[in-house]
């Protein structure tokens, strides 16, 4: 008996349908962010198709289109990690298509990623540590500022170095006063990166909960979301959207908070001090900066890879090659206590 579907009619899709399809089965499995992030990063790809006369479908997708793809993104000049991550998530759209049977079962291998440097992976702008103590210092202190969102967030995101999903998710239960814990765990649609793989709980200190604990009484709304649920952080219209947590870190972090501004302006003139334009003040910085100085401060404390992985969910590897921006001068302080006095003439005898 002949298979039937050998004469089945090929199934088409176009790129605009592919990507639509492939960004909908995502938002089962992934956080909004990396849906946005994937929904980005092949619109490029698909203004590009609409240009071209050679790509109806994606079955007339080849090894040559893919690679005239990669020549364009590099021919426009995008950043080389740019680059990858448009390729990354093209090779995904291809794996995508593969399931569907509109694509050569080969086409995903045929998307090669580009290699990058260590310089090229990683960006060395972090929130340093002096300028992270000098804001937490004037938020403690203030009258005005203290207990403030933009105080809470700063604290939080320096003493913790979690990520914007993490604070986002976080319910009013999810915070115990007496214990000064934070429960993060994975309710969806409000997400942690790994799902319940980065479920955790973590201390905080008494300082930093004195804070939360003013925001909860003088600052929250006392709102439930979409779902019923009421979260930890708000505003007057519930849970906050990752996009506004990113403003109150580049907010909170702007200097002029604490001293003079030190590009000359004054705050009280400054559009920079605006919702909507605190990111493109050149000194504030982002909650992937605040984060990667945090890491970075919290291993020259002393604290362990592992340790230091568990309490900002990330695995140990990553945050080696990722986010420990370390100078020479810290490395030094790091390993000089076990160091400074190996000698070998000092060297404990154990036959003796």
């Amino acid at each position: 008996m002949s298979d039937s579907r050998d004469h089945s009619p090929q199934r088409e899709l176009t790129p605009d349908e592919a990507v639509s399809r492939f960004i909908a089965k995502r938002r089962n499995k992934n956080t909004d962010k990396t849906v946005r992030s994937y929904h980005q990063r092949l619109r490029q790809f698909l203004r590009w198709t609409w240009e071209r006369d050679d790509v109806e479908v994606m079955r007339d997708i080849d090894g040559w289109i893919i690679d005239e793809y990669e020549r364009h993104l590099d021919e426009r000049g995008d950043a080389p990690t740019t680059v990858k991550g448009k390729m990354s998530a093209l090779k995904e759209l291809m794996k995508y298509c593969v399931q569907l049977d509109v694509v050569d079962e080969t086409l995903p291998d045929r998307v090669e990623l580009p290699r990058l440097s260590k310089e090229e992976q990683t960006s060395d702008t972090m929130l340093e540590a002096p300028d992270a103590r000098l804001l937490l210092e004037h938020y403690r202190q203030s009258k005005r500022d203290y207990g403030t969102v933009h105080h809470v967030i700063l604290e939080l995101m320096w003493h913790i170095g979690g990520r914007i999903s993490c604070f986002r998710a976080l319910d009013f239960e999810d915070y115990d006063p007496d214990e000064r814990v934070l429960r993060f765990r994975h309710r969806p649609p409000t997400r942690l990166k790994d799902g319940t793989e980065h479920e955790r709980n973590v201390a905080i200190t008494e300082a930093t909960a004195d804070a939360l604990d003013v925001y909860i009484v003088r600052e929250r709304y006392d709102k439930r979301d979409e779902n019923g649920r009421t979260p930890l952080f708000t505003t007057r219209f519930g849970r906050p959207s990752e996009s506004t947590f990113q403003t109150w870190g580049y907010q909170s972090t702007q200097p002029c908070v604490a001293v003079a501004c030190p590009h000359n302006r004054k705050r009280d003139r400054c559009e920079y001090t605006e919702k909507s334009h605190a990111s493109k003040c050149p000194s504030s910085r982002s909650p992937h900066a605040i984060r990667t100085g945090s890491i970075t401060w919290q291993l020259n404390r002393g604290l362990s890879y592992v340790k230091v992985a568990e309490r900002v969910a990330a695995s140990p590897e990553t945050i080696r090659r990722y986010y420990d921006k370390a100078d020479l001068d810290d490395e030094l302080a790091r390993r000089r206590p076990d160091t400074e006095d190996l000698d070998i003439m000092y060297e404990d005898n154990n036959d003796e």
